[in-house]
């Protein structure tokens, strides 16, 4: 079978782009199964196990693993679902838990809410990855991994405060957060222009970025509820020294946060790394809670981000398809996918398995109220725009709130008008 010979020419799945990774056995009744999964999602040695074992479980499939670049892999994959029989055509895809409503448009994507409900445990998945999988009222996407956002501490600074815990309210950590902020130290490092932080501020207060009614969307940070998230975010933003008019990656906060006078930023556990490779002196020094929400013991509302596994319409192996599907998202491979790559599981239930790493077991804690953005096709128009960031830098150099909002949400309505470009 060509697909099957074609990949035996990759020298390793994880280093070369659209390279397989397969079984050695490649007898001719094996039936075989091409599954694209992005570079950086998993571990070769963990690709390696998975392929083993699968292909012990299902005797007649042959297991092609192909690693592909995110860059440009928007119009590869919209390719792909419209092919006919083409070499190396995709059975499964990993994608954006974000960008499932996009691939689902047009009817390209297999509907998996029965094998959802019924097989797959529908009920347990973090919603986060959960509710932009499902479109039209039908499940495309289902939940693989989850990463979100914490609080990476200065253990040392917080002893020096005085503070013996992480806090666990709101209100607890704009006390905690100005008690830091002082002897040239800043508080917290929080850009401006960090509108996923913003996201879990408004969700808190119960407000959105947008909303639907009667199929249309419209911009919604005009609402009362996501005015409180912004005042909230105006408030803590100004217990540091962060760029008024920048995000997070301008100066990629890792770099300020090492240099040694931010007790606080917001980011994903695994930026620590980065921090202690630029400042080895921080060894044992950082710490992980997560954000807080308006109430002790319910963590605030983050955006999840992640990906979700989706089956094209166009597949020729339909039944093979499901069956990796079901491999990966089950309790034994998604533990282990976790466990290897420092993830958050798919399901809530299975929050424990990651329980012993401090910063992966804060982020569980927070994904069981992750959110993502508003489940519409034209959303990636709005991030290109991101009017959102306009907003908050209008607002946080002395604009008024409800007026830069209206505006803001204005141009969302726009950008989410389906006739529109």
């Amino acid at each position: 079978m060509r697909r099957r010979l074609l990949a035996l020419v990759c020298v390793s799945a994880s280093l070369l782009s659209g390279c397989g990774l397969t079984s050695s056995d490649s007898g001719s009744e094996r039936r075989p199964v091409t599954v694209w999964l992005m570079k950086g999602s998993a571990s070769e040695d963990f690709l390696k196990r998975f392929t083993k074992d699968f292909e012990r479980e299902h005797p007649d499939l042959d297991l092609d693993i192909r690693i592909q670049e995110w860059t440009g892999i928007g119009e590869k994959v919209q390719a792909a679902m419209r092919s006919d029989g083409a070499d190396g055509q995709p059975d499964v895809i990993e994608v954006g838990n974000t960008q499932v409503p996009q691939y689902a448009e047009g009817g390209r994507l297999e509907d998996l809410t029965l094998e959802s409900m019924r097989d797959w445990g529908i009920r347990d998945w973090l919603p986060g990855l959960a509710e932009p999988g499902e479109y039209m009222s039908q499940q495309f996407g289902i939940p693989w991994y989850a990463a979100n956002r914490v609080v990476i501490y200065r253990k040392d600074l917080f002893e020096q405060a005085g503070i013996t815990a992480p806090p666990r309210t709101r209100e607890e950590w704009l006390t905690v957060t100005e008690k830091l902020d002082s002897g040239g130290d800043q508080g917290i490092y929080l850009a401006g222009q960090d509108w996923y932080t913003l996201s879990g501020f408004i969700w808190d207060e119960g407000g959105e970025l947008a909303e639907q009614e009667g199929g249309t969307w419209t911009g919604a940070l005009d609402s009362q509820a996501a005015l409180r998230g912004m005042d909230f975010y105006r408030e803590l933003q100004a217990l540091g020294d962060g760029p008024l008019d920048a995000d997070e990656e301008h100066p990629p906060q890792a770099g300020v946060f090492a240099k040694g006078q931010v007790a606080q930023i917001v980011a994903v556990p695994g930026l620590a790394q980065s921090i202690v490779r630029e400042n080895p002196g921080l060894k044992g020094e950082l710490g992980f809670f997560p954000v807080p929400g308006k109430k002790a013991g319910k963590p605030g509302a983050v955006f999840i981000g992640g990906s979700d596994l989706v089956v094209p319409k166009n597949t020729d192996e339909r039944d093979g398809a499901l069956a990796v599907v079901e491999a990966l998202v089950g309790t034994k491979w998604n533990t282990d996918l976790a466990r290897t790559m420092n993830y958050v599981p798919n399901k809530k239930s299975l929050a424990k398995a990651v329980a012993g790493e401090e910063g992966v077991a804060a982020m569980a804690a927070g994904a069981a109220q992750g959110r993502a953005t508003p489940g519409t096709p034209r959303w990636g128009a709005v991030e290109a725009d991101n009017p959102i960031k306009a907003y908050m830098t209008k607002v946080l150099t002395g604009g008024d709130a409800e007026s830069e909002a209206r505006k803001a949400s204005d141009r969302i309505t726009e950008l989410l008008d389906l006739d529109g470009g």
